[in-house]
């Protein structure tokens, strides 16, 4: 009987987990079908989409990346993403290294006080006057500098900081090594699976940044890929405007345009997540 219940939970089980994957996968699924589909039969299809209409075309592609203003924000998010990230990553790390540093004797005030920020904060107000009067508004540094630690990120960091050993630190002061080289030559070598982590939230969270753009920057210049990609869904701007292509074109184009942006904003981020995914479980179990 017990063994029966087990059968009956294994099949629920896997049938609610078939649901799931089926739920997650269908939308990249019907972004990926309706890009290369027909423009003319994707405007007037209804329901779900499982098959190309039509004959496959790259006609959506080649006015996506014909677009001068998509580029410029594919630009502008790799800069953020590979600068942002490793700003983000050095001041966790060094944070974190104070925070672990048993000298430091204001350290359990100070954790008490990042753990605060995480539930109440000062407001979007103060926040802009902050960004205004230091110069960052409207600068290509706004998505990077004011939010260079995350609170959550730097006890991850922290966690694993205390769980190396601290004989080998020890050892390394009895050797005549200070503060920094400890850090840089015991700690951060030793803590790569969480450095690949916190690379992996923070580079996540870059490339699918726009709100500090939205509030804090007029210049199109310095816009992310996720603001040309939000005026091209919410705003319904077409990108192929640049093109002067007719209007009743670009009327039936303008619905495979925006499947295209989607998939061309998505790749990238897709091809890099399987290289740091092995570091993802042990970084979510030291989050816990």
């Amino acid at each position: 009987m017990r063994r029966k219940k087990f059968k009956v939970f294994d099949v629920v089980n896997i049938l609610l987990m078939i649901c799931l994957v089926l739920v997650t996968f269908y939308p990249m699924y019907h972004v990926v079908v309706a890009s290369f589909s027909n423009p003319i039969l994707l405007k007037s299809h209804t329901g779900p989409l499982l098959t190309i209409l039509g004959k496959p075309t790259l006609e959506g592609y080649k006015k996506t990346l014909s677009n001068v203003s998509l580029l410029t924000g594919f630009k502008n998010t790799l800069f953020y993403v590979i600068v942002g990230t490793t700003i983000q990553v050095l001041m966790t790390s060094l944070g974190a290294f104070v925070l672990t540093r048993k000298n430091f004797m204001p350290r359990k005030i100070v954790m008490k006080l990042i753990v605060f920020t995480m539930f109440f904060q000062g407001g979007l107000i103060p926040l802009f006057f902050v960004i205004r009067d230091t110069g960052l508004y409207n600068t290509i540094w706004v998505s990077s500098i004011p939010y260079a630690v995350s609170a959550y990120n730097l006890i991850i960091m922290k966690s694993f900081f205390e769980s190396i050993p601290e004989a080998l630190e020890e050892a390394a002061t009895l050797d005549g090594a200070n503060d920094f080289t400890v850090l840089m030559r015991i700690i951060l070598p030793l803590s790569k699976p969480v450095i690949a982590v916190m690379i992996l939230y923070y580079g996540v969270s870059q490339w699918n940044s726009w709100y500090p753009a939205a509030m804090f920057t007029r210049d199109r210049t310095v816009y992310p890929l996720q603001m040309i990609l939000r005026e091209i869904l919410i705003d319904n701007k077409s990108v192929a405007a640049d093109s002067g292509i007719a209007e009743i074109e670009e009327s039936l184009s303008s619905e495979l345009v925006q499947y295209c942006t989607i998939l061309v904003s998505t790749v990238p981020i897709l091809i890099i997540y399987p290289f740091l995914q092995k570091y993802f479980e042990k970084g979510v179990m030291i989050g816990g």
